[in-house]
């Protein structure tokens, strides 16, 4: 049961992760409401990227748990922080 509900937790803070990466290029504005183009836009959507990965990375750390609640350490923290990092960014 616990591995369930962590897999639903994970599954919906993946999709709030994706929906961030997607909203980007909708938040890509200045400041009088006109859409960014060029070089600002292309800056700013690294750098809101950028900062949804931050996000998914921290959302994924405190996920890296086992089927005890024990934290996640070597290689099987490796792995699943790098899983669900990539998963977090397909959207």
């Amino acid at each position: 049961m616990k591995k369930l509900l962590s897999f639903v937790v994970l599954g919906t803070c993946l999709l709030a992760g994706a929906a961030q990466a997607q909203s980007c290029d909708a938040k890509a504005v200045d400041k009088n409401g006109k859409p960014l183009a060029g070089a600002a836009k292309t800056s700013f959507v690294k750098k809101c990227e950028k900062d949804a990965m931050d996000a998914a990375k921290n959302t994924c750390s405190t996920k890296a748990v086992d089927k005890n609640g024990k934290a996640l350490a070597g290689a099987a923290k490796s792995s699943f922080m790098k899983k669900c990092e990539e998963d977090a960014m397909k959207g």
